[in-house]
């Protein structure tokens, strides 16, 4: 054990400057990804709002539902796939499902899923507990954080908002945070939202597109991009984020063949509900959970009907209301707590999911946003989701994106996944011999013991951003603001190349074949 001559009660000024430099040292030698304090796919799970008892109740509920009440509007193909998979049509027009077909499909379906980066040091196994956060959301309004003035977002927004992610260690993938409103066609709008999305990152892009029609377009960009079809095929990097609900109960018919053409394809798919509590599923939680498990089980038939084992994400992102308004309320601790009851109910099923978390309702990124962010993207580690969804910059309950935002929200997710990792307990943290060893003969406090110097660079997560100095620190600094820092590296980021940019034959290519807005 190495000792130190600063004693504690007149060397906090030292300690802390010591403290200082080796924290810049661990930043400037990185280790290796088992060591990390937070990293890609960290366990959680250990937070349980539902009981087994409960989850079980949830999950009778929700076969009573798909069996007796089951969904409307199937296309002709849907019909047809799932009657030929065994489900029953009605005279209503309603597709039921039997219970029987419900179990077969859960124990057949894919149980672990690997989500591919362009870059591999980005890819995803989603399995079990593991935790990735990332962006979503169609928001259509940027904030300019210098005027507090919501505008219309654009293509160069989404395409800075990918760049800006890519640079972000806790930001594990980027689905479309934002509807590129300055393009007016849909054709033109979905291709460009791949383009401007890709460009800007190597980690899983996600996306959405308007009419099945635009699927094959999209799909020709990408073996572009990846070097050919055989090459997509082997490392699908893009997936398709497809709400093939509206809720309650009913087939979105355009979205369900979007799908259809997406499996073809070789694009792993997001099964997305999105109902909203109070107004489009049931006010209470448990049976707002009720509502969008049952939805997306009915999609994990459509996916294994279509093409069995096939990638697909079980999305169960119910929405909650403030029900004095009927507005939607994303920043809320019900929505929290429905988004970690959904992650329970994919770990009942064994199956990889994701939800939505890290939504504010405030406008800007104040101290309502603070909290409103940190609640449900702590609990969503803690339940152990899969994937994140709409984890950072999302205001306004979706409708405003913000990168500044972004960027505070690295710093914030950094904390959620130390939480997520919890407490490790063995025979070297438990540190008993470092205890016999500082109070007997020893000098008193850890702070020049080989454990603290070692565990500070493993066990400790410390931000980039947020400040954690001393008031007469602070004020000898200039009493840096948050936001300001945040703009700086925006800035920063967007002065540079983006490393995702794909290379100059690659990129005439797609030019010469779709018509992309962004200057090259």
């Amino acid at each position: 054990m190495t000792e130190t001559t600063t004693r504690p009660a007149s060397g906090r000024t030292s300690g802390r400057a010591g403290g200082r430099a080796a924290r810049r040292e661990a930043r400037s030698n990185p280790l290796a990804d088992n060591l990390r304090p937070v990293r890609p796919g960290l366990e959680g799970g250990t937070y349980r709002p539902l009981s087994n008892a409960a989850m079980d109740r949830i999950h009778q509920a929700v076969l009573d539902a798909l069996e007796q009440i089951g969904l409307a509007d199937a296309p002709p193909s849907g019909v047809e796939y799932l009657t030929g998979a065994g489900a029953i049509l009605g005279s209503d027009g309603r597709i039921r499902f039997p219970r029987a077909l419900i179990e077969d499909t859960i124990a057949r379906a894919r149980k672990e899923i690997t989500l591919f980066g362009r870059d591999p040091a980005n890819d995803m196994q989603l399995h079990g507990n593991r935790v990735h956060y990332g962006t979503a959301g169609a928001a259509v309004h940027l904030i300019d954080i210098e005027t507090k003035h919501y505008r219309e977002c654009t293509m160069q927004d989404l395409h800075d908002a990918a760049r800006i992610a890519d640079q972000l260690d806790n930001i594990h993938f980027v689905q479309r945070p934002m509807v590129c409103r300055d393009i007016t066609d849909n054709r033109e709008m979905d291709l460009n939202t791949v383009y401007g999305c890709c460009a800007g990152t190597t980690k899983h892009v996600g996306t959405s597109f308007t009419e099945p029609g635009y699927v094959a377009d999209a799909l020709e960009m990408l073996h572009l991009i990846a070097g050919g079809e055989d090459k997509w095929r082997e490392r699908p990097f893009v997936s398709n984020s497809n709400c093939f609900v509206v809720p309650p109960m009913k087939f979105a018919t355009e979205s369900c063949l979007v799908m259809e053409a997406c499996i073809a394809g070789g694009m792993p798919v997001l099964l997305l509900s999105a109902g909203q509590a109070g107004a489009t599923a049931p006010a209470p939680i448990a049976g707002a959970i009720v509502q969008a498990t049952a939805e997306c089980l009915a999609g994990l038939v459509y996916v294994n009907a279509v093409k069995p084992g096939h990638p697909a994400i079980f999305g169960t992102w119910p929405f909650v209301s403030d029900l004095r308004t009927g507005a939607m309320s994303g920043g809320s601790g019900e929505q929290a707590l429905l988004t970690a009851g959904c992650a329970q109910m994919h770990k009942y099923y064994g199956l990889p999911g994701g939800a939505a978390a890290g939504i504010a309702d405030a406008k800007l990124p104040d101290m309502q946003a603070g909290w409103e962010q940190a609640t449900s993207n702590v609990m969503a580690g803690l339940s152990g989701l899969n994937m994140v969804y709409e984890a950072a910059g999302m205001h306004a309950s979706l409708l405003g994106f913000c990168l500044e935002s972004l960027i505070l929200g690295d710093d914030l997710i950094g904390q959620a996944l130390r939480c997520t990792r919890g407490i490790e307990v063995d025979e070297d943290t438990v540190s008993l011999e470092v205890i016999r060893a500082t109070c007997i003969g020893g000098p008193g406090h850890y702070l020049g013991a080989e454990q603290t110097l070692s565990r500070m660079q493993t066990d400790y997560i410390y931000p980039a951003l947020a400040d954690r100095s001393s008031p007469k620190e602070w004020v000898e600094m200039d009493k840096p603001d948050l936001i300001a820092k945040a703009r700086a590296k925006k800035e920063k980021i967007l002065s540079e190349r983006a490393r995702a940019r794909f290379d100059p034959i690659t990129d005439a290519a797609i030019r010469e074949r779709f018509n992309i807005h962004l200057p090259s």
